[in-house]
């Protein structure tokens, strides 16, 4: 069966670490249940030459061409669709990603507001003891921001900032965002190729 990742784009700046994200596990054949927040949809189109339409429906056929998706490959869920599969433990997948990650569904999630699909969704990942990964992006960060990622860590998130490393002389912004990518993909335990393993090279 093929296996099925949770990925929620809010409204933080760096929707790119998002949609690079999206674009590789597809090419490794994962499907992926996507939420994008109405923060998220302003951020694409000001970030990005996207335009991302406005009902999910119309989202997942957009996301579906823009990427070549295979059929059924992206399913788009809104932030009332209540009865998704990512709304209950019986039907959510084992790993979720929140990339980027505002401080504000940083905040739902710690406190489990489950205030609309996305904030219920990662709170389902806490309750089932699933994998969740958050990658804020925010500078500085508040007292605020740094206690709901010590909370969040403790009961078992994986905090990720996006905060590309320079060891490998990225060259690009792409690089740059692949560098974070990688980072997620290697948790998620999903075999890249857009950033070496420390220490590859001596083996």
């Amino acid at each position: 069966m093929q296996e099925r990742i949770s990925l929620a784009i809010t409204g933080a700046s760096g929707v790119q670490y998002g949609l690079r994200l999206l674009q590789c596990l597809l090419a490794a054949d994962r499907q992926v249940f996507v939420m994008i927040s109405r923060a998220a949809q302003v951020v694409i189109n000001t970030e990005t030459d996207l335009k991302i339409p406005g009902t999910p429906s119309e989202q997942e056929k957009f996301l579906i061409e823009h990427f070549s998706a295979k059929p059924h490959q992206i399913k788009v869920f809104g932030r009332e669709q209540w009865m998704a599969p990512v709304a209950s433990g019986s039907g959510a997948p084992t790993k979720m990603v929140v990339c980027p990650c505002s401080t504000g569904t940083l905040s739902a999630v710690a406190t489990g507001a489950s205030n609309n699909l996305i904030e219920r969704a990662a709170d389902v990942a806490l309750k089932e003891r699933r994998q969740l990964i958050l990658v804020p992006r925010e500078a500085p960060y508040s007292e605020i921001h740094l206690e709901h990622m010590l909370k969040l860590t403790r009961m078992g998130s994986v905090i990720i900032p996006a905060s590309p490393g320079f060891y490998n002389r990225p060259e690009t912004v792409e690089e740059m965002v692949d560098f974070v990518v990688a980072r997620i993909l290697n948790q998620l335990d999903i075999e890249q190729s857009l950033l070496p393993r420390w220490g590859d090279a001596l083996i």
